[in-house]
């Protein structure tokens, strides 16, 4: 299955925050998405690595994702190598997304930057004719090259000014749905789990009072930010909003 957009997140959750409102626009303009995550999360206080699995499926279902995926990458400890970069190479040759998008640049959590830094080298990589890769071992027929047209970078915890906003005031309440799938991480007034950064009621309010600053600042009522790593091109300065 060719896919439009393949959104890549650290962590179960990371899309649905940095971009989820994003992905159900575009799906509901009838473009077909993916979402990888990196690992299962199970290093996380709150939950195990079996309910954000089912979290995760719940998020997709909101969300209206064609595929999920999890490559299953050990939490805390994944490293950008060959090794991973491969297996991102496989996916990334598997579905052939026009657009990449993936995590912050640069974090509070670890893992955030690296997956940003290990997605964007294998987008890269995965456009070389000369590195050969199977989908799986037993198949007998190599991977065509594919390297997507653009990797764009979402906002997370800490504040990165952005490159560009989409307007995705219609899509908030389906972003805010899709994040609260996710039951054992967010604020619950009844849970009795330890409290960690993004459990606490504030952070919550954020995701919605973030969006609609970014709003704000560009003439709309909810927006979500997007680093580049190459300056888009328009045909038109009447293009630009």
């Amino acid at each position: 299955m060719k896919l439009d957009i393949l959104a890549f997140g650290a962590h179960p959750d990371d899309v649905e925050l940095g971009c989820g409102a994003t992905l159900a626009k575009e799906i509901a303009a009838g473009k077909k998405v993916g979402i990888i995550d990196l690992t299962r999360g199970e290093l996380g206080t709150r939950g195990t690595a079996e309910t954000r699995d089912e979290e995760s499926e719940a998020a997709s279902r909101i969300l209206g994702a064609s595929i999920r995926l999890n490559m299953e990458f050990a939490d805390g400890f994944f490293i950008n190598d060959r090794h991973h970069q491969l297996e991102i190479i496989k996916i990334i040759r598997t579905y052939q997304p026009e657009i990449v998008l993936c995590n912050a640049i640069k974090d509070r959590h670890i893992d955030h930057g690296k997956g940003s830094q290990l997605v964007s080298d294998a987008c890269f990589l995965s456009g070389l004719l000369k590195i050969d890769t199977k989908f799986d071992e037993d198949d007998d027929t190599w991977q065509d090259p594919w390297r997507p047209k653009q990797v764009y970078h979402y906002i997370q915890w800490q504040p990165i000014e952005p490159d560009f906003v989409v307007d995705v005031s219609e899509f908030m309440d389906k972003k805010l749905d899709a994040v609260m799938a996710y039951k054992t991480q967010f604020y619950d007034p009844k849970s009795k789990a330890p409290e960690t950064p993004i459990s606490s009621k504030n952070f919550t309010e954020s995701i919605t009072y973030r969006a609609k600053d970014l709003g704000r600042l560009v003439g709309v009522a909810y927006g979500e930010g997007f680093t580049v790593e190459r300056y888009p091109v328009v045909n038109s300065l009447f293009d630009i909003k």
